[in-house]
């Protein structure tokens, strides 16, 4: 490809909207345009690097058995009745009717569809195992939509489904995408971890998310250094204190805490470690009649130590509490007797289900709202002055320190990017649906089922965030828009110049190389801004001075200056040094 016969749209200055270095290098490279609020155009900058990581998954996907196929974006809503989850989704899912008043939606993900294929192709146990892929647009009307294509509303995803006769092939079938994204994810040269997750919404009881290690992810990973642990933050247990509960040192007393509604304001004014106070979060799960209106409410008192915070996704796998929701303050002063920030578990208006978190369960002489306004209670302790709890569970974050769940040391944590999620899903969706196939004893059973997502247009951005400085991106050669650029010096003003980058460009071309040659023109200065900025990892400069010693100079995007080397030798150089980094 040559320059002059490309789009190349560089800007000096990222857009005001732009936030975080992935939305701003790629606005400033011209490799998206913005065209609605999380809804972008690929320009063929972006595009090309996009089309690289399709390739990569794409040969990893069959080489895993898995086959090609496409779905529809629109989907007939009826599929997802089926499964319940065109009510239950939620705002995401974008739903349309047709002229003829038909609901449809826009698909997020392709559980329902692909299900529905299942149940009519594979009717014998020995069509199994299959793993059907697609590489296709989705829209999830994300509520706040935000750092580019990190974040968007309409993306492209690489989604795969697998199906097996038993929940032991399931899960062998499990293990093989797990292989192949590893695969795919070293190909791409990002450093990840792949960390256990939590299922969501799409469900299932075995789960591991890839993400690229970034200090700008969204994602908190939690892992232990002296071992293999690691698991997203709404995964990762917090073990219960080995310590024995201290005894009761204190008397509980009623103490004065004017103005201090938190934990922290608590600790400061009465000097103590925040770690010896106690949050209340009152919640409510509501009981609903066959109308949807609600006809029992039930409010529960969780306790959390002061310096921790609630893992939601804990709390909503507890039994009763899968629906919670944060209880209205009217509900509050029903059963409390105060407004929130002066909240306790003693002297309940209203009896509540009280739920300690592991931590607090293990607490002496803590300090805890006593229901009155600018009031507090210091020395409480359990079994004196309240009763045990009914329940005791981990409701919290992990933080810095914790013991790791194997036993191999302490947790560390560090901020990640999604960009790959496996699941083991059961018969989940199977059983919604009535898909089945015959089984060896000429009995119906459910399929088992497995999913396996990939951020296709997510990719590129979390590889900006792991692969960027103060001049642009920093491309990995596998997924770079182009691997090579030729920027010749003078080329309108030198034959020697301009015949020496066009053999040079024709030898790369032959040796398969993705090369570029820059022949618009510019001055060196714009030029080399230029391919900085887009972040081509190998730069050849060509220039009349050099040739006239045989040399041109060679640099890589990360080196912080040119090597001399002979045009003779600089296109076998740079062939070899693809290969050698490809293997690698």
């Amino acid at each position: 490809m040559k320059a002059s016969q490309f789009l190349i749209s560089t800007l000096k200055d990222a857009p005001a909207d732009a936030e975080v270095a992935s939305h701003k290098l790629m606005m400033r490279a011209g490799m998206v345009k913005k065209l609605g609020v999380g809804i972008f155009t690929y320009m063929p900058m972006g595009l090309r690097v996009i089309r690289k990581v399709e390739a990569i998954v794409r040969e990893e996907m069959n080489r895993a058995g898995s086959i090609e196929l496409t779905m529809p974006v629109v989907q007939p809503a009826e599929f997802w009745q089926e499964t319940g989850r065109f009510e239950k989704m939620g705002p995401e899912l974008l739903r349309i009717k047709d002229r003829h008043d038909r609901d449809y939606v826009i698909q997020p993900t392709s559980e329902e569809v692909v299900t529905d294929i299942a149940r009519q192709e594979f009717r014998s146990y020995k069509q199994l195992p299959k793993n059907l892929y697609q590489i296709q647009t989705k829209f999830r009307d994300e509520r706040r939509p935000r750092f580019g294509l990190m974040r968007g509303r309409e993306f492209i995803m690489k989604d795969a489904y697998s199906f097996d006769r038993d929940a032991d092939t399931a899960k062998a079938s499990y293990q093989v995408m797990a292989s192949a994204y590893r695969r795919i994810f070293d190909r791409f040269g990002l450093r990840y971890r792949a960390v256990a997750a939590d299922s969501g919404a799409i469900g299932g009881d075995l789960s591991e998310e890839f993400q690229v290690i970034a200090a700008t992810g969204e994602d908190a990973i939690v892992y232990c250094p002296t071992s293999t642990y690691a698991a997203n933050m709404e995964k990762a247990e917090a073990l219960a204190p080995q310590a024995v509960r201290g005894v009761a040192k204190q008397d509980m007393t009623p103490t004065a805490t004017p103005g201090k509604s938190t934990c922290a304001d608590v600790a400061e004014l009465l000097s103590v470690p925040l770690s010896t106070t106690v949050k209340s979060l009152v919640l409510a799960t509501d009981q609903l009649s066959d109308k949807g209106e609600i006809v029992k409410t039930q409010v529960w008192l969780l306790l959390l130590r002061g310096d921790h915070d609630m893992n939601e996704v804990k709390v909503a796998k507890l039994p009763g509490l899968d629906a919670f929701r944060f209880a209205t303050v009217p509900e509050i002063e029903a059963h409390f007797g105060c407004k929130p920030g002066y909240l306790g578990p003693i002297g309940l208006k209203q009896p509540v289900k009280i739920i300690a978190d592991r931590d607090v369960a293990a607490m002496a002489n803590w300090i805890c709202g006593a229901n009155q306004p600018d009031v507090h209670l210091t020395g409480v302790n359990w079994g004196r002055d309240l009763s045990e709890p009914t329940l005791v569970a981990d409701l919290r974050n992990i933080v810095e320190g914790d013991a790791s769940p194997d036993g191999q040391g302490v947790l560390a944590i560090e901020r990640g990017i999604e960009i790959g999620h496996i699941f083991y899903l059961g018969n989940k969706y199977s059983k919604a649906m009535n898909a089945t196939f015959l089984d060896s004893n000429g009995k119906p059973q459910f399929f088992e089922m497995g999913c396996y997502g990939i951020g296709v247009t997510r990719l590129p951005a979390a590889a900006i965030e792991q692969n960027h400085d103060e001049r642009g991106i920093i491309w990995p050669d596998a997924i770079a828009p182009f691997t090579v650029v030729i920027c010749p010096i003078g080329a309108d003003r030198s034959a020697d110049v301009k015949c020496a980058s066009d053999k040079l460009y024709a030898d790369l071309l032959a040796l398969g190389v993705d090369v570029l040659l820059d022949d618009r023109g510019e001055r060196p200065g714009a030029m080399f801004a230029d391919w900085e900025l887009i972040g081509v990892p190998h730069r050849i400069t060509v220039g009349d001075k050099g040739l006239k010693d045989g040399q041109v100079e060679y640099q890589h995007r990360r080196d912080t200056a040119a090597s001399k080397m002979p045009v003779t030798e600089v296109a076998s150089f740079v062939h070899a040094k693809l290969q050698a980094a490809a293997q690698a």
